[in-house]
Protein backbone atom coordinates (compact mmCIF):
# COMPACT_ATOMS: atom_id res chain seq x y z
CA UNK A 1 0.00 0.00 0.00
CA UNK A 2 0.70 3.77 -0.86
CA UNK A 3 2.84 5.47 1.80
CA UNK A 4 2.79 9.44 2.55
CA UNK A 5 4.56 11.81 5.03
CA UNK A 6 1.41 13.23 6.35
CA UNK A 7 -2.22 12.22 6.48
CA UNK A 8 -5.09 14.58 7.16
CA UNK A 9 -8.11 12.68 8.17
CA UNK A 10 -10.81 15.07 7.16
CA UNK A 11 -11.15 17.65 4.34
CA UNK A 12 -13.41 20.14 6.17
CA UNK A 13 -12.67 23.33 7.45
CA UNK A 14 -9.58 22.47 10.04
CA UNK A 15 -8.20 19.65 7.59
CA UNK A 16 -8.37 21.80 4.51
CA UNK A 17 -6.37 24.81 6.46
CA UNK A 18 -4.11 23.05 7.57
CA UNK A 19 -3.15 21.54 4.30
CA UNK A 20 -3.40 25.07 2.87
CA UNK A 21 -0.88 26.33 5.46
CA UNK A 22 1.80 23.23 4.66
CA UNK A 23 1.01 24.12 1.13
CA UNK A 24 2.14 28.09 1.45
CA UNK A 25 4.57 27.73 3.77
CA UNK A 26 7.06 25.18 1.11
CA UNK A 27 6.31 22.46 4.03
CA UNK A 28 5.59 20.34 0.90
CA UNK A 29 8.08 20.45 -1.54
CA UNK A 30 9.90 16.93 -0.40
CA UNK A 31 7.15 15.69 1.05
CA UNK A 32 3.90 13.83 0.28
CA UNK A 33 0.38 14.58 1.92
CA UNK A 34 -2.60 12.44 1.83
CA UNK A 35 -5.92 14.03 2.65
CA UNK A 36 -8.62 11.71 3.60
CA UNK A 37 -12.05 12.60 2.40
CA UNK A 38 -15.24 10.73 1.51
CA UNK A 39 -17.27 13.42 -0.31
CA UNK A 40 -17.38 13.42 -4.11
CA UNK A 41 -17.58 16.93 -4.32
CA UNK A 42 -17.23 19.95 -2.63
CA UNK A 43 -19.88 22.69 -2.83
CA UNK A 44 -21.21 25.22 -0.74
CA UNK A 45 -22.54 23.52 2.68
CA UNK A 46 -21.84 26.09 6.07
CA UNK A 47 -21.15 29.60 6.69
CA UNK A 48 -18.47 30.00 9.53
CA UNK A 49 -18.56 33.18 11.33
CA UNK A 50 -16.19 34.38 14.24
CA UNK A 51 -15.03 37.41 15.57
CA UNK A 52 -11.25 38.41 13.94
CA UNK A 53 -9.09 39.01 16.52
CA UNK A 54 -6.10 38.03 14.61
CA UNK A 55 -4.85 37.87 11.00
CA UNK A 56 -6.07 35.63 8.67
CA UNK A 57 -5.26 33.67 4.92
CA UNK A 58 -9.15 34.37 4.15
CA UNK A 59 -10.16 38.11 3.31
CA UNK A 60 -11.14 36.97 -0.40
CA UNK A 61 -13.60 34.33 1.51
CA UNK A 62 -15.60 36.65 3.64
CA UNK A 63 -18.97 38.26 2.15
CA UNK A 64 -19.95 39.84 5.29
CA UNK A 65 -18.28 42.15 8.09
CA UNK A 66 -20.38 43.54 11.30
CA UNK A 67 -19.03 45.87 13.94
CA UNK A 68 -22.47 46.07 16.20
CA UNK A 69 -24.47 42.74 17.78
CA UNK A 70 -27.49 42.49 20.13
CA UNK A 71 -27.90 39.98 22.76
CA UNK A 72 -31.69 39.29 23.52
CA UNK A 73 -33.55 38.22 26.67
CA UNK A 74 -37.11 38.53 27.92
CA UNK A 75 -38.06 41.92 27.51
CA UNK A 76 -34.45 43.16 27.42
CA UNK A 77 -31.65 44.22 24.52
CA UNK A 78 -28.61 44.55 25.05
CA UNK A 79 -26.55 46.63 21.96
CA UNK A 80 -22.73 46.33 21.30
CA UNK A 81 -20.34 47.20 19.41
CA UNK A 82 -17.43 45.41 17.70
CA UNK A 83 -15.20 47.85 15.61
CA UNK A 84 -11.71 46.31 17.30
CA UNK A 85 -12.63 42.79 16.21
CA UNK A 86 -15.61 42.97 13.79
CA UNK A 87 -17.86 39.93 13.56
CA UNK A 88 -17.24 38.24 10.09
CA UNK A 89 -18.96 35.30 8.02
CA UNK A 90 -17.28 33.14 5.56
CA UNK A 91 -18.42 31.60 2.48
CA UNK A 92 -17.72 27.82 2.77
CA UNK A 93 -18.16 27.33 -1.27
CA UNK A 94 -15.77 30.02 -1.79
CA UNK A 95 -12.96 29.18 1.20
CA UNK A 96 -13.26 25.51 -0.37
CA UNK A 97 -12.92 26.65 -3.98
CA UNK A 98 -9.93 28.66 -2.92
CA UNK A 99 -8.15 26.39 -1.33
CA UNK A 100 -8.72 23.23 -3.35
CA UNK A 101 -7.74 25.20 -6.50
CA UNK A 102 -4.37 25.74 -4.88
CA UNK A 103 -3.77 22.18 -3.57
CA UNK A 104 -4.45 20.52 -6.82
CA UNK A 105 -1.59 22.36 -8.41
CA UNK A 106 1.07 20.53 -5.87
CA UNK A 107 1.67 17.18 -6.96
CA UNK A 108 2.49 15.76 -3.85
CA UNK A 109 -0.73 16.07 -2.48
CA UNK A 110 -3.84 13.66 -2.79
CA UNK A 111 -6.96 13.41 -2.26
CA UNK A 112 -8.71 9.56 -1.05
CA UNK A 113 -11.59 8.66 0.02
CA UNK A 114 -10.89 5.80 2.85
CA UNK A 115 -7.81 5.07 5.47
CA UNK A 116 -7.76 1.53 4.92
CA UNK A 117 -5.84 1.85 1.69
CA UNK A 118 -2.90 3.49 2.89
CA UNK A 119 0.07 2.14 5.20
CA UNK A 120 0.10 4.81 7.98
CA UNK A 121 3.06 2.95 9.93
CA UNK A 122 5.26 5.54 8.92
CA UNK A 123 3.05 8.75 8.67
CA UNK A 124 2.63 11.76 10.71
CA UNK A 125 -1.41 11.99 11.20
CA UNK A 126 -3.56 14.75 11.72
CA UNK A 127 -7.33 13.56 12.87
CA UNK A 128 -9.78 16.85 12.21
CA UNK A 129 -13.29 14.57 12.64
CA UNK A 130 -14.00 15.47 16.27
CA UNK A 131 -15.28 11.98 18.38
CA UNK A 132 -18.98 12.13 19.02
CA UNK A 133 -19.16 10.41 22.73
CA UNK A 134 -22.48 9.10 23.38
CA UNK A 135 -23.31 10.20 26.74
CA UNK A 136 -26.58 11.11 28.26
CA UNK A 137 -25.27 13.22 30.76
CA UNK A 138 -23.87 15.81 28.20
CA UNK A 139 -25.58 18.25 26.41
CA UNK A 140 -25.82 18.45 22.94
CA UNK A 141 -25.67 21.33 20.67
CA UNK A 142 -27.28 21.15 17.72
CA UNK A 143 -29.35 24.02 15.19
CA UNK A 144 -30.60 23.99 12.03
CA UNK A 145 -30.08 27.42 10.15
CA UNK A 146 -31.76 28.58 6.76
CA UNK A 147 -31.08 31.54 4.50
CA UNK A 148 -34.45 33.36 3.61
CA UNK A 149 -34.36 36.67 0.97
CA UNK A 150 -37.68 38.98 1.08
CA UNK A 151 -39.26 40.66 -1.33
CA UNK A 152 -38.48 43.78 0.21
CA UNK A 153 -35.81 45.55 1.99
CA UNK A 154 -36.26 44.47 6.08
CA UNK A 155 -33.01 43.81 7.52
CA UNK A 156 -30.78 46.36 9.15
CA UNK A 157 -27.06 45.06 7.55
CA UNK A 158 -25.50 46.58 10.21
CA UNK A 159 -25.87 44.84 13.23
CA UNK A 160 -26.35 41.12 14.14
CA UNK A 161 -28.41 39.58 16.70
CA UNK A 162 -26.30 36.92 18.47
CA UNK A 163 -28.54 35.26 20.79
CA UNK A 164 -32.09 35.87 21.03
CA UNK A 165 -33.43 34.13 24.04
CA UNK A 166 -36.75 35.29 24.07
CA UNK A 167 -38.58 32.28 22.91
CA UNK A 168 -39.20 29.33 23.37
CA UNK A 169 -36.92 27.38 25.83
CA UNK A 170 -39.05 23.80 26.34
CA UNK A 171 -37.32 23.18 29.63
CA UNK A 172 -33.60 23.47 27.53
CA UNK A 173 -31.33 26.24 26.19
CA UNK A 174 -32.59 28.18 23.16
CA UNK A 175 -31.94 31.05 21.33
CA UNK A 176 -32.23 32.14 18.14
CA UNK A 177 -29.18 33.73 16.35
CA UNK A 178 -29.80 36.08 12.67
CA UNK A 179 -27.01 37.13 10.41
CA UNK A 180 -27.78 40.02 8.26
CA UNK A 181 -25.98 39.66 4.78
CA UNK A 182 -28.07 42.60 2.97
CA UNK A 183 -31.69 44.42 3.35
CA UNK A 184 -33.08 41.22 1.90
CA UNK A 185 -31.08 38.00 2.48
CA UNK A 186 -30.44 37.08 5.81
CA UNK A 187 -29.50 33.64 7.84
CA UNK A 188 -31.43 32.82 10.60
CA UNK A 189 -30.66 29.87 13.25
CA UNK A 190 -32.62 28.47 15.67
CA UNK A 191 -29.92 26.90 18.54
CA UNK A 192 -30.16 24.48 20.97
CA UNK A 193 -28.37 23.06 24.10
CA UNK A 194 -30.21 20.04 25.07
CA UNK A 195 -30.35 16.56 26.63
CA UNK A 196 -28.84 13.74 23.75
CA UNK A 197 -31.62 11.15 24.04
CA UNK A 198 -34.18 14.37 23.59
CA UNK A 199 -35.93 14.69 20.35
CA UNK A 200 -38.43 17.26 21.49
CA UNK A 201 -36.71 20.71 20.18
CA UNK A 202 -35.92 18.98 16.52
CA UNK A 203 -38.72 20.26 14.43
CA UNK A 204 -36.60 23.42 13.26
CA UNK A 205 -38.50 23.92 10.19
CA UNK A 206 -41.56 25.03 12.31
CA UNK A 207 -39.24 26.68 15.29
CA UNK A 208 -38.02 28.86 12.42
CA UNK A 209 -41.40 29.17 10.62
CA UNK A 210 -42.57 30.76 13.64
CA UNK A 211 -39.89 32.75 14.62
CA UNK A 212 -39.88 34.59 11.07
CA UNK A 213 -43.22 34.98 10.40
CA UNK A 214 -44.45 35.68 14.27
CA UNK A 215 -40.87 37.51 15.93
CA UNK A 216 -39.85 38.88 12.70
CA UNK A 217 -43.32 39.19 11.18
CA UNK A 218 -42.40 38.47 7.57
CA UNK A 219 -44.67 36.96 5.49
CA UNK A 220 -43.28 37.22 2.00
CA UNK A 221 -39.73 35.88 1.87
CA UNK A 222 -38.08 32.59 0.75
CA UNK A 223 -35.41 29.86 1.70
CA UNK A 224 -32.11 29.71 -0.48
CA UNK A 225 -30.22 27.55 1.55
CA UNK A 226 -29.95 25.23 4.72
CA UNK A 227 -27.78 23.66 7.03
CA UNK A 228 -27.69 21.70 10.69
CA UNK A 229 -25.80 21.12 12.97
CA UNK A 230 -25.05 18.37 15.70
CA UNK A 231 -21.94 18.37 18.37
CA UNK A 232 -21.55 17.01 22.17
CA UNK A 233 -20.71 19.62 25.05
CA UNK A 234 -18.67 18.25 27.65
CA UNK A 235 -20.54 20.59 30.43
CA UNK A 236 -23.67 20.60 31.71
CA UNK A 237 -25.03 24.80 31.95
CA UNK A 238 -27.89 25.12 33.73
CA UNK A 239 -28.80 28.93 33.34
CA UNK A 240 -27.25 30.07 29.50
CA UNK A 241 -29.39 33.05 28.89
CA UNK A 242 -28.65 34.62 32.48
CA UNK A 243 -25.29 33.98 32.07
CA UNK A 244 -24.56 35.09 28.56
CA UNK A 245 -26.56 38.33 28.92
CA UNK A 246 -24.53 38.98 31.89
CA UNK A 247 -21.30 38.56 30.25
CA UNK A 248 -21.92 40.57 27.82
CA UNK A 249 -22.86 43.42 30.08
CA UNK A 250 -19.00 43.86 29.94
CA UNK A 251 -16.91 45.58 27.59
CA UNK A 252 -17.47 44.32 24.36
CA UNK A 253 -13.76 44.01 23.48
CA UNK A 254 -13.37 42.28 26.64
CA UNK A 255 -15.70 39.23 26.16
CA UNK A 256 -14.90 38.74 22.60
CA UNK A 257 -11.35 38.30 23.42
CA UNK A 258 -12.26 35.87 26.45
CA UNK A 259 -14.95 33.86 23.79
CA UNK A 260 -11.80 34.09 21.26
CA UNK A 261 -9.22 33.06 24.02
CA UNK A 262 -7.00 35.97 23.43
CA UNK A 263 -7.87 37.29 27.13
CA UNK A 264 -5.76 38.07 29.84
CA UNK A 265 -6.11 37.13 33.52
CA UNK A 266 -7.54 40.45 34.25
CA UNK A 267 -10.17 40.69 31.53
CA UNK A 268 -10.85 36.79 32.73
CA UNK A 269 -11.54 38.08 35.69
CA UNK A 270 -13.92 41.47 35.23
CA UNK A 271 -15.94 38.50 32.79
CA UNK A 272 -16.46 35.68 35.74
CA UNK A 273 -16.95 38.24 38.48
CA UNK A 274 -20.30 39.09 36.54
CA UNK A 275 -21.22 35.03 36.21
CA UNK A 276 -23.58 33.61 38.70
CA UNK A 277 -21.17 32.85 41.38
CA UNK A 278 -22.44 29.12 42.92
CA UNK A 279 -22.48 27.62 39.53
CA UNK A 280 -19.19 28.02 38.75
CA UNK A 281 -17.79 26.83 42.15
CA UNK A 282 -19.91 23.52 41.80
CA UNK A 283 -18.07 23.00 38.81
CA UNK A 284 -15.07 22.64 40.52
CA UNK A 285 -15.91 20.04 42.35
CA UNK A 286 -17.20 17.84 39.32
Amino acid sequence: MKEFDYIIIGGGCAGLSLAYELEIHNKLENKTLAIIEPRDEYKRDKTWSFWRVSEHNFDDCVIKNWKNFSVNAPNKTNFLECENYPYQSIDSGLFYEKINNSLKKNKNIFFLKELKDINTKNSFIFNSVPSIKKDFRNLWQHFCGVEIETENNYFDENIFNLMDFDCDQRESVHFFYTLPFSKKKALIESTWLSKMNDDSQKDYDQQIKEYIEKKLNLKNYKITYKEIFLRVLEKHPKRMSEIFFKMFQSSPKTIIKFLSNKSNFLEDLTIILKMPKWIFIKALFY
